[in-house]
């Protein structure tokens, strides 16, 4: 009961903030956005790297961080495109930096540095062409929309999966994922295309309503393929939570692993379809 009261509290709170940060301006968006990215990065970099290579790890979130602010400056204030390609030189300093660590038993473990970047740190930056239209004008809106088809698939996994899925059916993934049926995926996706059907019906999901339920569509399906992809991580390094940053819900990586991939399919689906 206590941990139930701790995780609802909390998850309250860590919802507001984000509604609050998300509607807010600009720089809010900005700072939530790289908050939660650097917090990833540490989770992801402690379990797959321990204690190894600490000032390479900071190379490469500052070589995220750099990615994310020119991805953020090109479609706020109208840099030109071609400057987004300086994110690419913290990267070589990375790996030039590679080349000057004396202790080489657990190189292999660099790889993560990429890896990291690619998995988190290019999606993360992604999320600024959903919040900026052509102009530059801000609004955080279609990107809360995400989020909410990503929180319903996600709830309605759980739900559908716990009182249904430990029961009957079979299971989606057992090898990475025991816990996870066939019961809960087909619970996540009509709760995610409730979700989306509701904010267009609401006026929150601009688009029409075959394009809102096809997006919750695709929102819920990437995003399950991101949850597997970390769980299949946490599975490799023998790790039951990427971390405590969320009390109650375990780390952030826990928390928005299905926005890794949800988000930036989110927003393919939104651009394509913007073209028909």
């Amino acid at each position: 009961m206590k941990n139930l009261i701790v995780r609802t509290l909390s998850g309250i709170g860590f919802l507001a903030i984000m509604i609050g940060a998300l509607l807010w301006c600009r720089f809010s968006f900005a700072v939530l956005m790289l908050w939660i990215m650097g917090m990833m990065m540490y989770e992801f970099f402690r379990m797959t790297m321990g204690k190894s290579y600490l000032f390479s790890r900071l190379l490469a979130i500052t070589a995220a961080y750099t990615l994310f602010n020119l991805t953020f400056l090109f479609k706020s204030y109208d840099i030109p495109g071609r400057m987004v390609i300086l994110s690419i030189i913290p990267i070589f300093i990375v790996m030039i930096d590679s080349l000057y660590v004396k202790d080489k038993t657990e190189f292999g473990k660099f790889a993560n540095l990429y890896t990291a970047i690619l998995y988190i740190a290019v999606p993360m930056s992604l999320t600024n062409f959903a919040v900026f239209d052509s102009q530059g004008n801000y609004s955080g809106l279609l990107l809360l929309c995400f989020f909410a088809i990503i929180w319903g698939s996600d709830v309605g996994a759980y739900v559908f999966g716990c009182t249904l899925g430990q029961r009957y059916g079979k299971k989606l993934f057992p090898e990475i994922s025991p816990k996870k049926s066939w019961i809960g995926f087909w619970g996540g996706l009509a709760v995610a295309i409730g979700v989306a059907a509701g904010l267009h019906f609401a006026g929150l999901l601009e688009m029409s309503l075959v394009k809102s339920l096809a997006l919750g569509v695709v929102i819920n399906i990437s995003g399950v393929y991101g949850d597997l992809i970390e769980s299949q991580w946490k599975r490799h390094y023998s790790v039951k939570d990427s971390g405590r940053g969320i009390p109650g819900h375990g780390g952030y990586l826990d928390r928005f692993d299905s926005a890794l991939t949800a988000l930036p399919m989110g927003i393919i689906f939104v651009e394509l379809t913007g073209l028909v």
